[in-house]
């Protein structure tokens, strides 16, 4: 089955009670038992839900995985694979991460014993002499939020594999669409479901995929205990947003080429960051392990002014001002007071985190309007 296939048919079936074509909203928390233990696959659903399962199944065929698993949000999924470590184990991080990884990972798991090493990847040979005998995970966006970096996964899957450690890959950004990391030879594949799988800026859901059932076996036990799952609600809604991934990605990519090649030749712009310009770094890794290049483009401005930055993001019209993306809507985001302001200002800047960066968002609008849109905010 090909991927536009899958996103419609992958992993999914007709209701048997009546042939519903798509999977039914069961909204119970518990389920009729003939005698203690005799059921029909569900008894509470925190444990197990047909909804959820359903969209779990559709999560495993997008990513070429054996196993899905639907969380609560992105960082209830990112939770549970820490939750596989022990205090004292050690963690290598790309240092350019979502604000919320990071904020995790320092405010919370470094308080348990765990060490995190932050680096740049873009070279992937530089992770090893990060590794020590206690290292038993690396940490991957690609590209990364918000500066679009790329990070080489069949070079860091080599990298885990000789050292016997497990990799986990950030797949938000780029999607199944563009990419499948598990064929690349991560372990884990983690989404922010909120932002494309969902598509619609309507829930708020993390998902995991694996292939191997022994690390399947163990997230399933660490989802179910610590109870940090999504409704079924929230999982139909998925799995409906899930349907026109494939032609959402492709319109995506389309406007996002076409904004980032309108912003690199504006005046007042500094600098753009689009991995599918070949002058962006680590452009030919794009080019192998992703069908195209997205939606999601940063840039600065000339100058490097903060109240400029607010000028413009405040001026925008079509593209709205607000958290989040992978909406069908195009959204801006002003990273250093908004998505990334937990890290600090000092490490912010290390990975070109100034403050006169913007993040777009790019949605499926009509892209002479979304150019329009840039061009009289901009001036």
């Amino acid at each position: 089955m090909k991927f536009n296939t899958k996103t419609i048919h992958g992993g999914q079936e007709h209701d048997p009670a009546y042939g519903s074509v798509m999977p039914p909203i069961y909204q119970t928390s518990t389920y009729a038992q003939s005698t203690p233990g005799g059921h029909k696959g569900y008894e509470y659903s925190r444990t197990h839900n047909p909804t959820r399962n359903a969209l779990e199944k559709a999560f495993a065929s997008i990513e070429n995985g054996n196993y899905g698993l639907a969380f609560g949000s992105g960082l209830a999924a990112i939770d549970a694979v820490l939750k596989l470590l022990q205090p004292g184990d050690e963690v290598v991080s790309t240092n350019d991460l979502y604000g919320g990884t990071y904020r995790l990972f320092t405010k919370i798991y470094e308080e348990f014993g765990i060490k995190f090493h932050f680096i740049g990847m873009e070279n992937a040979s530089k992770i090893e002499q990060y590794i020590t005998p206690d290292t038993k995970l690396i940490w991957v966006e690609t590209p990364t939020n918000p500066m679009m970096n790329v990070i080489d996964i069949v070079a860091v899957s080599e990298i885990a594999k000789k050292h016997n450690i497990l990799l986990a890959v950030d797949n938000t950004f780029a999607t199944p669409y563009l990419q499948q990391p598990l064929d690349l030879g991560a372990d884990i594949v983690m989404h922010s479901a909120t932002k494309y799988l969902g598509g619609h800026s309507d829930v708020v859901m993390g998902a995991l995929v694996v292939k191997d059932k022994d690390l399947a076996d163990r997230l399933y036990f660490i989802q179910n205990a610590s109870g940090a799952v999504c409704g079924p609600q929230d999982s139909f809604l998925v799995l409906r947003g899930i349907k026109t991934l494939h032609i959402r990605m492709q319109r995506h990519s389309e406007n996002g080429k076409a904004v980032a090649e309108y912003l690199a030749s504006h005046p007042k712009i500094e600098n753009v960051y689009w991995p599918g310009f070949e002058i962006h770094p680590n452009h030919d890794v794009a080019k192998s392990q992703m069908k195209d290049f997205g939606g999601m483009v940063s840039f600065t401005t000339k100058g490097n002014d903060y109240e400029e930055a607010i000028r413009i993001v405040e001026n925008l019209k079509i593209f709205t001002l607000a958290e989040s993306l992978g909406g069908v809507e195009s959204l801006a985001g002003h990273p250093a007071s908004m998505t990334h302001a937990s890290i600090p200002k000092e490490e912010r800047e290390k990975t070109g985190v100034v403050d006169s960066l913007i993040r777009l968002s790019v949605g499926i609008e009509d892209e002479e309007d979304l150019i329009a849109d840039l061009k009289q905010a901009i001036g």
